[in-house]
């Protein structure tokens, strides 16, 4: 066996080793639901209708209790646009909501910059590294809720991924710095609970298609109980460097049917051999993107495009 196909066939152990088990989809969730319909258009607007009808469990203090353990239903991590089966695809809708045709609103320069990125650079999940928000709401499969009057923690299944959401800004972080899931604070509206998210360090994507946002986005998402089972999920995204438009992706999580340890799968950050198979094949761990850094790319692209 030649270097180069010992190589290849350690990339597609790893590349293969590394991407999400897809288990959410062969164990059981409550299926049962005011809302029983998976499809992200059809259920969002199911949801935004029963929910204010609905009167959630609540806690002591009077918040509606989120805590449990919730499963994605749709696989938007692929793609947040629709996309068909393939051997490593599930066929999904469009998880895009608004605008209601289930396009990104991607700036033009954007989408050239896109699909550049799929081709050049490695996917960060696929090296291990964390997901970045709103992706760690729907990278893995099964999230587990804990929930107090002081703060909410999110668990998920990978990359040893939590978010620990405080509903003060007491601790509000500098623009100086930036983190891979940025600043989260949460706060309700009557009964949805929202988590505004600044601070990204914009190394992370929205998907596997390449499609990115750069570290001034701002990220609203908004958790509200459906039903006892059911939990509506939706983040807008707001970047004006790369949409013509800030937009918004909905997704159904689903109460787990019994409680249980969510297993990790588990991995470090930077994981040497998996990289060092990418590598091998031409791939680069994508750099992230500035707000400064977009706004000159989009100048240049534009000034190249003008004299074609």
């Amino acid at each position: 066996m030649n270097k180069n196909t010992h190589s290849f066939s350690y990339f597609l152990y790893f590349f293969l080793f590394l991407l999400p088990i897809e288990i959410s989809f062969s164990q059981s969730w409550v299926t049962e639901s005011v809302c029983p319909e998976n499809e992200q258009a059809i259920f969002h607007k199911c949801a935004l209708k029963a929910i204010k009808q609905f009167e959630p469990s609540r806690l002591q203090n009077g918040d509606p209790d989120l805590s449990g353990i919730w499963r994605r239903t749709v696989a938007a991590h692929e793609s947040i646009e629709a996309h068909p089966k393939t051997l490593d695809d599930q066929e999904t809708p469009s998880s895009v909501v608004d605008p209601i045709d289930g396009y990104t609103p991607l700036q033009p320069w954007a989408e050239a910059q896109r699909r550049y990125n799929r081709t050049a650079y490695v996917h960060h999940n696929a090296i291990c590294r964390l997901d970045g928000v709103p992706l760690s709401m729907y990278m893995t499969g099964l999230y587990q809720f804990n929930q107090t009057p002081q703060n909410i923690l999110i668990q998920g299944e990978e990359a040893h991924a939590f978010r620990m959401i405080p509903f003060s800004n007491s601790h509000k972080l500098s623009e100086d710095i930036k983190l891979w899931n940025g600043d989260s604070i949460g706060s309700w509206d009557y009964n949805t609970f929202v988590v505004d998210t600044t601070n990204q360090n914009a190394r992370a994507w929205l998907d596997q298609r390449g499609r990115f946002f750069t570290d001034e986005a701002h990220v609203e998402e908004r958790f509200t109980l459906v039903d006892d089972n059911t939990l509506h999920y939706q983040a807008t995204i707001t970047d004006d460097n790369v949409f013509t438009q800030p937009f918004t992706i909905a997704i159904a999580f689903r109460r787990n049917i019994s409680d249980f340890e969510i297993w990790e799968e588990a991995c470090f950050e930077d994981n040497a051999i998996s990289r060092e198979q990418f590598f091998n094949v031409g791939y680069k761990v994508y750099p992230g993107i500035t707000g400064d850094e977009a706004r000159r790319l989009k100048a240049a692209w534009e000034l190249y495009e003008g004299t074609r």
